[in-house]
């Protein structure tokens, strides 16, 4: 097999996002907004779905290259049937270190215990409001906030900490939940992170003005509950890290609007049918399901990947313009986020 590849400006591959399904219970404005995703939407047939045997056998090889890091998305990752057998399965892949799970977190209650028990290490929840008007509004749901809150104190009895919460935060629909998100889990062992709005897929309408600037987000948190920035876990973290001066905990904010992260970019994302995209803003992607169900081996397929991330050059949030928000990206929902 190759060795581990880097791309044109230096960037390992190093964290594999493997979306399992590109179906969704919520229609969130800014992913999959009900006039586009409604009940008529041709959602992928099941038999385009990478198997769980696929993604394992993918997943091995992208390990061989120097992935360590694997989160399932979606969609909403749970809507796959016995998600529970393929955590098991990834959590036996000689080289993956640390595998996650980004959810709404609408069905996590029930399914948090199974996952933990299969090998999962830890999940990531969205959750932009804690008042039921606000989050029923933004996601199109009758989902009320209880339930994900449910999700989330099942998450932490199953060990499956720290916790993130996931906040996009949008001018004129949730700002005003900032610092009520930050009380909340302030003390908890939870990790609250604020994401700029960002202009992923072509659905959602995104426009500059929409956006709330994470040192907005820091000065409406910092007044009331005082921060202090603290170092990256690891290189090419994407969020950057605060704690709590009086020791209570720490939040997050991912501000690839304003200040992009790029240059330390280390993901590859496989989308639900077994497409290879290097960039969340990516107008394309490379088939992999074809190699995985035609007769190439895991050399050839390692070979495939090496030479789709060493000609790698993406770093759209850098260049981030007028001429670029045209463009026909891939939408979230069908490669996770």
């Amino acid at each position: 097999m190759p060795g581990h590849p880097v791309d044109t400006l230096g960037r390992p591959m190093r964290d594999l996002r493997v979306s399992v399904t590109d179906r969704c219970n919520f229609r969130c404005r800014y992913c999959m907004p009900r006039e586009v995703f409604g009940a008529d939407y041709p959602f992928l047939p099941r038999r385009e779905l990478l198997t769980f045997e696929e993604i394992t056998r993918l997943a091995g090889i992208f390990a061989g290259l120097g992935v360590g890091k694997v989160r399932l998305t979606g969609g909403e990752p749970l809507l796959r049937r016995d998600l529970d057998r393929l955590v098991a399965m990834l959590a036996a892949v000689p080289g993956v270190e640390d595998l996650t799970m980004t959810t709404n977190g609408a069905l996590l209650a029930r399914h948090a215990a199974a996952l933990a028990a299969a090998g999962l290490h830890r999940v990531t929840v969205s959750l932009d409001s804690l008042d039921d008007a606000i989050f029923g509004a933004g996601n199109d749901s009758p989902v009320p906030v209880a339930r994900v809150l449910e999700g989330i104190e099942a998450a932490a009895a199953a060990g499956l900490t720290p916790v993130k919460v996931n906040v996009v935060v949008r001018r004129g629909v949730n700002e005003s939940e900032v610092a009520a998100l930050a009380r909340r889990f302030k003390g908890s062992g939870h990790i609250v992170r604020y994401i700029e709005y960002m202009d992923v897929g072509h659905s959602n309408g995104w426009r500059l003005e929409h956006v709330v600037p994470a040192a907005e987000v820091l000065a409406a948190i910092d007044a009331e509950m005082p921060l202090e920035a603290i170092p990256a876990n690891y290189p090419g973290e994407v969020a950057r890290r605060f704690r709590y001066r009086d020791g209570s905990g720490e939040i997050g904010v991912v501000a690839s609007v304003t200040r992009p992260f790029c240059g330390g970019c280390t993901r590859a994302r496989l989308s639900a049918d077994g497409k290879l995209f290097t960039c969340l803003f990516a107008t394309s992607g490379h088939d992999l399901r074809a190699l995985v169900r035609g007769e190439a081996t895991d050399a050839d397929i390692a070979a495939a990947l090496t030479a789709v991330w060493e000609a790698r050059a993406d770093r759209y949030s850098e260049i981030r313009s007028a001429d670029t928000l045209g463009l026909p990206k891939v939408e979230m929902s069908y490669i996770g986020g």
